[in-house]
């Protein structure tokens, strides 16, 4: 008999199909917010409009914007866009951009709520893992709080947890409370038109990845499985289209879509594995983008695991329009080249001196422990890097 719980955060309200400006002001208006600070990409900020047209949405109630936040949220750039906001005197932040602005943004609301100032004042209340168990700290969570605005698929903005990068020991680290999930989520797929296609298919390749590894997942269960199929049916449709018109907005909101979807597991508690875990270093020990550790390590996590849920990968092939019968990695690996992603260790700028102390890091990720096929040393996780290598 199926067991667990599934647990719900503090987000109100998800619209999609919406002109982000209008929305945004939509929401200052219902939240009170007087205001209204924006964390965004400098791609976004200087050669778009999308901020300016936010700023002039807003009026008077435009507070202003910080727009570095480097890849993989570094700690020093969360500083430095929360002391910013709150010299501003921010009530309402607005995160617009990839999955890198979406955790900065929630990273600087801990920031206000806590009066840190300092990238040393947040290590009291990031999580830490220990003996393959993840240990939480339990802080207030924050008063001021959080539109997002996605640009990319990463679908981060689903999710109470937020990646920060320590620059100094090269490692991204999670900071997790219900609290600092965005109270509101704007799908607006025209704002996405300004991402590059690489990054857009990458972090889509990314959605697929949650959406495979809730499936696969030792907490799998009805509710579940039907929201990652439908992901990856929904995904499986979506990316190929924008890659063949990047101006099929329709196309584009069916991609968020699914990446929402793909998210409903790990935003209810569910453990992922091992293609998770590898991705979370590579990228904070790495600086590999978010998107491309999935289109490298996905398809040979599903060969790892075929020894124990073999028949469960039949419906992943089903799901992406292929036939059971064909192995999910080679579905996988097929889907992911024919987006032009690139499948190895190799072509992300890995050096293979480097697969050693990649793996043993990846010990200290949670999720590593909680693979469908058990991995308890880092040596096993080395296989797997030297097979994507």
């Amino acid at each position: 008999m199926q067991s667990g719980t599934m647990a719900f955060t503090a987000m109100n309200r998800v619209i999609f199909g919406k002109p982000a400006a209008e929305q945004i002001v939509a929401e200052a208006d219902r939240l009170r917010a007087g205001r209204v600070f924006v964390l965004t990409g400098r791609t976004l900020n200087t050669q778009t409009e999308e901020i300016a047209k936010i700023r002039q949405a807003l009026g008077a109630r435009f507070a202003g914007v910080h727009d570095d936040m480097p890849a993989h949220t570094p700690r020093e750039a969360v500083v430095a866009c929360a002391n910013a906001a709150r010299e501003a005197g921010t009530d309402l932040l607005v995160n617009f951009g990839g999955g890198s602005v979406i955790d900065g943004g929630k990273a600087v609301a801990i920031c206000l709520e806590h009066g840190i100032s300092t990238v040393d004042g947040l290590e009291p209340l990031r999580s830490v893992v220990e003996n393959g168990q993840r240990r939480v700290p339990d802080f207030r969570p924050p008063v001021v709080r959080q539109i997002a605005v996605p640009t990319t698929l990463s679908a981060g903005e689903h999710n109470a947890r937020a990646g920060v990068t320590d620059t100094r020991v090269k490692l991204k680290q999670s900071f997790i409370n219900r609290g600092i999930v965005p109270e509101t989520v704007i799908l607006d797929p025209a704002v996405t038109v300004h991402t590059p296609a690489w990054l857009w298919l990458s972090s889509g390749v990314r959605a697929l990845d949650h959406a495979v590894e809730t499936y696969l997942s030792l907490d799998a269960n009805d509710y579940t499985d039907g929201t990652a199929l439908q992901a990856l049916r929904t995904l499986g449709v979506g990316l190929p289209a924008v890659k063949a018109d990047a101006g099929d907005l329709d196309a584009r909101l069916r991609c968020m879509m699914g990446a929402w979807l793909s998210m409903v597991g790990i935003v209810a508690g569910m453990r992922m594995g091992a293609s998770h875990a590898i991705g979370h270093i590579l990228g904070g020990s790495a600086g590999v983008a978010h998107g491309h550790t999935s289109c490298v390590m996905m398809p040979y996590v599903l060969d790892y695991n075929v020894p124990v849920n073999r028949d469960r990968q039949r419906d992943v092939s089903a799901a992406l329009g292929r036939p059971a019968a064909v192995p999910a990695a080679e579905v996988l690996d097929a889907f992911v080249r024919g987006l032009g992603m690139p499948r190895s260790l190799r072509e992300v700028g890995i050096a293979a001196a480097d697969l050693p102390g990649l793996a043993e890091n990846c010990m200290l990720d949670d999720w590593t422990y909680s693979n469908p096929r058990p991995i308890t040393r880092a040596d096993e996780v080395l296989g797997i890097l030297k097979a994507a290598y």
